[in-house]
């Protein structure tokens, strides 16, 4: 095992970013530096450009291979999506454990490489998901209880003008391995273990769309365009959309799209039980074009109640998914538990792009 457990127990997990593209520059890199159980050592970027800001703050490296086991206990993996499984791997191999973004890897031969990698090395790796660690999220979750025999849930995260880097890597299957299913479906999906339990799913039927995708009214006004060189290719759906059903009855309806005809980005889940109905309206995400707050509401009986539900700060998912990390890096028993879920998750997804596939 690497250094990490003996440094989360007397000192600050000492952490390297790899990849300073939007999501490491504007989501990890500032959080890790002002967390106090992180001391960032490293930033890892093959473009001088993207670390030269960094040089007085830190060492900035052009390699993950220059990380040592002796001086990083973690690294944050946060390299465009089809990098991820490589990069991760190798540190892995080397005994470093790896916090990964988001999709953790792109199909289950990705999955089963980063499993032997964990093993042989004998290091841990995290997956990165933050809705889970949502405030309003885990408010929905307490009411779950109440419902009854869970019945059905709804899922879905639509954009009104969302597509991320439109012509850059983003839109490119071989570099995303996937369009909104892969960028938003992933976090909607990581919502349904801790209320469903690790359940598998025995039909799993999908399609996609790319009515908006290859639109410049429908970029993410939000993030740096200047990562987009426009212009390229653009082969991947902005709409995913998906019905399954699980082992034991319980059906799930997904939907994740970039862009649409809404106007406004929400986020909705809707948990059907035997004893009542629960709905969470939201907007995961960054994007400025949201709703006002998150609502929560219980229905029974033909009634509606408003039920109390925090109102968190935009991005502080990522907060406390960060306050759990030293602690999960601790304990030895967790090595291999966030594979099996990476597992669960991108097995979906497999499924729901050969299903698009099959029905077109």
């Amino acid at each position: 095992m690497s250094g990490a457990t003996g440094a989360t127990a007397d000192r600050p997990v000492r952490v390297a970013v790899i990849g300073l593209g939007w999501a490491g520059r504007e989501i990890w890199l500032p959080r890790l530096l002002d967390h106090p159980a992180f001391t960032p050592v490293a930033a890892v970027d093959p473009n001088p450009v993207a670390t030269a800001a960094l040089a007085d703050r830190m060492p900035v490296l052009a390699d993950p291979d220059q990380l040592s086991p002796e001086t990083t206990d973690l690294a944050v993996v946060a390299v465009p999506n089809h990098l991820h499984t490589a990069v991760a791997a190798r540190l892995l191999e080397r005994g470093i454990p790896v916090f990964v973004e988001k999709p953790v890897c792109l199909n289950s031969a990705e999955a089963d490489r980063l499993a032997e990698a964990e093993r042989a090395g004998g290091a841990m790796l995290l997956s990165g998901s933050a809705a889970r660690h949502r405030a309003d999220v885990g408010a929905l979750r307490e009411v779950v209880g109440s419902l009854g025999r869970i019945r059905h849930i709804d899922l879905s995260w639509v954009r009104a003008s969302g597509v991320p880097d439109a012509g850059g890597w983003f839109t490119r299957q071989s570099t995303s391995g996937g369009g909104a299913l892969v960028d938003l479906g992933w976090h909607l999906l990581d919502t349904l273990a801790p209320m469903l339990g690790p359940a598998e799913f025995a039909h799993v039927v999908g399609a996609t769309s790319d009515d908006f995708v290859a639109h410049a009214a429908s970029g993410a006004a939000w993030r740096d365009r200047a990562e987009s060189p426009g212009g390229g290719v653009t082969d991947v759906e902005d709409t995913a959309r998906g019905f399954l059903l699980t082992d034991g009855g319980v059906s799930v309806s997904l939907r994740a799209s970039w862009a649409s005809h809404e106007p406004r980005d929400v986020t909705r889940i809707v948990v059907d039980g035997g004893a009542g109905t629960a709905t969470l309206r939201c907007t995961f995400g960054f994007s400025p074009n949201r709703e006002g707050g998150s609502t929560l509401t219980l229905l029974r009986n033909g009634r509606t109640e408003d039920l109390t539900v925090p109102q968190a700060p935009i991005g502080s998912e990522y907060d406390r998914q960060l306050d759990e990390v030293p602690a999960l890096l601790a304990d030895k028993a967790n090595r291999g538990r966030a594979i099996e879920e990476v597992r669960r998750t991108i097995d979906v997804i497999e499924r729901l792009y050969q299903s698009a596939r099959s029905h077109r």
